[in-house]
């Protein structure tokens, strides 16, 4: 049976009086009478059939009846309230405070770069940035948004790409590979200096994991045994552009460097592309318009990120046509 719409007002007031256990206290929010207050009430238990209140003159307590109904219209209330002050958002220009959580990688190529202009378009927004290694619990220390690799998040989280799919590639400079050669196979790297990467919030160093080329997929992982390890990208990629050795770095972090020739990178077949980073958030219902604006904002810049990436795979595929011909497409 339908629900009668005359009743919805009532079913709110009843909220308001069992949730201050007060006909003085509820009027006084609401702005009317407690005799109003008490007639509606009055009204609603005659038209349910229903007792909601036991009153005396001192206490005021729920009926079982009473305590099932408000555990059902607290929720539904609380989330029409949410929606409403969202709608009143939609229009409205984004303010306050964005507390967001990003590691440094992530921050450094996504954030950094952009952070003017993104403050630049909405001017009453601040954002306040911690960067952090490990994985963030979002609701526990009250951030508003954070940005990780897909594979780090959990399944159940809220999260939107804001990078195209990645690769990790091995990069070293072009004086490293004149000096002990180019490595054809994972098996090569070790006849080679491979600097390490140990991660700061575990201590433990990143393994390098390869996919071999074809259908099957069999996986084989590296463990680097250079003359140095790092807990700084920056750091390990000077290193590299020194001719120190060779390194693992995401391919969005070193495409300046080998669109340069500064470095050069090897193995590539054995790389498989894996999610990119994502903004992720707590809920998306009810979204704040600050991360609302937060999200449109990466995800256009998502576009630009994969614009150059894919020029490079135009490139190649014209490279390999004219080399194999019309046999380019089954490699």
């Amino acid at each position: 049976m339908a629900l009668d719409p005359s009743l919805l007002a009532s079913l709110a007031w009843f909220a308001h009086i069992a949730r201050h256990r007060s006909f003085t206290k509820a009027a006084t929010e609401m702005e009317i009478t407690r005799a109003a207050l008490s007639q509606n009430l009055k009204a609603l238990e005659e038209r349910l059939d229903v007792r909601l209140l036991h009153r005396t003159t001192r206490n005021m307590s729920l009926t079982e009846e009473g305590q099932q109904l408000l555990d059902v219209l607290q929720p539904a209330l609380t989330a029409i309230e949410r929606a409403v002050e969202g709608l009143g958002e939609v229009h409205a220009e984004p303010t306050g405070m964005i507390r967001m959580n990003a590691s440094r990688i992530a921050s450094r190529l996504l954030l950094e770069p952009y952070m003017g202009e993104f403050l630049a378009r909405h001017p009453k927004l601040r954002l306040d940035l911690i960067m952090d290694d490990g994985f963030s619990n979002l609701v526990a220390n009250g951030m508003d948004a954070g940005i990780r690799l897909g594979e780090s998040l959990d399944e159940h989280m809220v999260a939107v790409p804001i990078t195209p799919p990645l690769e990790m590639a091995i990069v070293g400079s072009p004086d490293y590979f004149r000096r002990h050669g180019v490595p054809d196979s994972p098996a090569d790297l070790m006849g080679h200096n491979c600097l390490a990467y140990r991660f700061t919030s575990s201590g433990t160093i990143d393994h390098w994991t390869f996919t071999a080329p074809g259908s099957e997929g069999r996986k084989l992982v590296f463990e680097p045994q250079g003359n140095a390890v790092f807990n700084d990208d920056d750091s390990m990629l000077r290193a590299a552009l020194q001719g120190v050795g060779l390194v693992r770095h995401i391919d969005l972090c070193v495409r300046e460097h080998l669109a340069s020739g500064a470095l050069v990178r090897v193995l590539a077949p054995w790389c498989r592309p894996f999610p990119g980073f994502f903004l992720y958030v707590p809920s998306r219902a009810q979204m704040p318009a600050k991360v609302r604006a937060l999200m449109d904002f990466l995800v256009e810049r998502r576009e630009e990120l994969a614009l150059p990436q894919r020029k490079r795979v135009a490139t190649e595929d014209r490279r390999v046509k004219r080399r194999h011909g019309s046999r380019a497409r089954l490699l």
